[in-house]
């Protein structure tokens, strides 16, 4: 039976389609394939931005609350106060510390030039008394003279003596046979009485100049005791002179309280350190603030990040620096330009293959058969270039495609 001609047509026009479906399909395959392995793309992806709880440094009620939950502060922007009375009456009293220690010291360097002086003046009467020893010496060594030339004068006046007195004794016997006259005997006696006289007063003399010596000799050891005694007088005045050494000593002491003091009346006042987001606010006014408690939390709007989860497969084409185009899901028509920050480098490795790992034990691991094994996944930061504040949150989910082929790395 001869066959219809238009349903050999319409076979072959069917098999022409159905090839060109095929072809079609393997084409778009192939691109989809090149497209994701030229622009790795994942929809394992959350927007994050980093985040800090602000708690105060001081405790106090809390007497003014100036933001609410979810607002938007600029960098500087008043957050909430606490009481500052109590701080503002330590830093009072931390600075009146000082000013008092200052007092202290003012009245202690008066004293101190006091008794400096009183060194001085006892220093002088030392001086005085040396001045007096050394004259005391010279008196002393002046009698000493005297005494030694009245002595030599003693021995004069007995040579004398004696000689006037032989002279007589020779020439009395001699006025009898009239060798001699009655004037040259008269002469002789009343030389040997001046002679007398002589030696008597030069006796006289040393019996003075020995008591003069005597005097000196304890002038001197009067002048020796007043030395002595102004020597004591200047160790005693030195000793007692004190030093700022206690006092100046606490001086760092009382600034460091006053710092404190400073410190914590300024922290009275928390300022948001930057631009940011407020969130989780869990406070109102009137509370007490404890020191070191989390009141909310601060979302650093000034830098966005999206944390892409890509498989390991898709690294070796992922490098820091590349563009990104990150897709959120409360807009996904809008597209924002990113740029990879950079490649994560660990996870948490599953217990499943390599077991739990326990230090200082060995790692337990599990006698399982996974028939399927997937890739693991490696977190890679993508710093958002455009800085839409009013609609990223943290925690948004996104969609990220990395753009551009990576540079051939060495060795490759």
């Amino acid at each position: 039976m001869p066959s219809d001609p238009s349903h050999n047509r319409l076979h072959i026009v069917g098999r022409t389609i159905s090839i060109a479906v095929m072809i079609g399909t393997v084409l778009i395959s192939l691109l989809v394939v090149h497209e994701v392995n030229a622009n790795p793309r994942t929809d394992d992806a959350e927007v994050f931005a980093n985040y800090i709880g602000m708690a105060p440094l001081v405790n106090g009620p809390v007497t003014h609350l100036y933001v609410s939950d979810n607002q938007q502060v600029k960098a500087g922007d008043p957050l909430f106060d606490i009481d500052e009375r109590p701080y503002a009456y330590a830093l009072a009293r931390a600075r009146s510390d000082q000013q008092a220690l200052e007092g202290q010291i003012s009245d202690e360097r008066r004293i101190i030039a006091a008794k400096s002086s009183g060194i001085d003046v006892a220093k002088a009467s030392v001086l005085g008394s040396e001045a007096g020893v050394a004259r005391a010496a010279a008196a002393i060594e002046q009698a000493k003279a005297d005494v030694a030339g009245a002595k030599f004068a003693v021995d004069r006046s007995d040579a004398e003596l004696v000689y006037a007195s032989n002279n007589l004794h020779r020439i009395e016997p001699l006025l009898a046979r009239q060798f001699v006259t009655v004037d040259q005997v008269d002469q002789a006696r009343t030389l040997q009485i001046s002679r007398t006289q002589a030696a008597n007063q030069a006796k006289s003399q040393l019996e003075l100049a020995e008591a003069s010596l005597l005097a000196s000799q304890a002038q001197y050891k009067q002048v020796q005791a007043l030395l002595d005694q102004s020597h004591q007088q200047v160790q005693q005045a030195t000793h007692n002179v004190t030093t700022l050494e206690p006092l100046e000593g606490q001086i760092l002491g009382k600034q460091a309280a006053i710092d404190t003091a400073k410190y914590n009346f300024d922290n009275c006042r928390i300022l948001a350190p930057f631009d940011a987001r407020v969130t989780n606010l869990t406070l109102s006014q009137g509370a007490y603030a404890t020191a070191g408690q989390h009141i909310f939390t601060l979302i650093d709007t000034r830098v966005w990040w999206v944390i892409a989860n890509f498989r390991e497969t898709q690294l070796r084409r992922i490098q820091p620096g590349m563009a990104a185009d990150v897709y959120v899901m409360s807009r996904p028509g809008v597209r924002y330009k990113g740029v990879v920050d950079s490649v994560g480098f660990g996870v948490t490795p599953d217990s499943d293959i390599v077991g739990h790992i326990t230090a200082p034990g060995l790692p337990d691991v599990q006698r399982t058969l996974n028939w399927v094994h997937l890739a693991s996944r490696f977190p890679v930061r993508v710093r958002i270039q455009d800085q839409p504040t009013d609609v990223f949150r943290l925690g948004e989910s996104a969609v990220v495609i990395i753009r551009g082929n990576a540079p051939p790395k060495i060795g490759e």
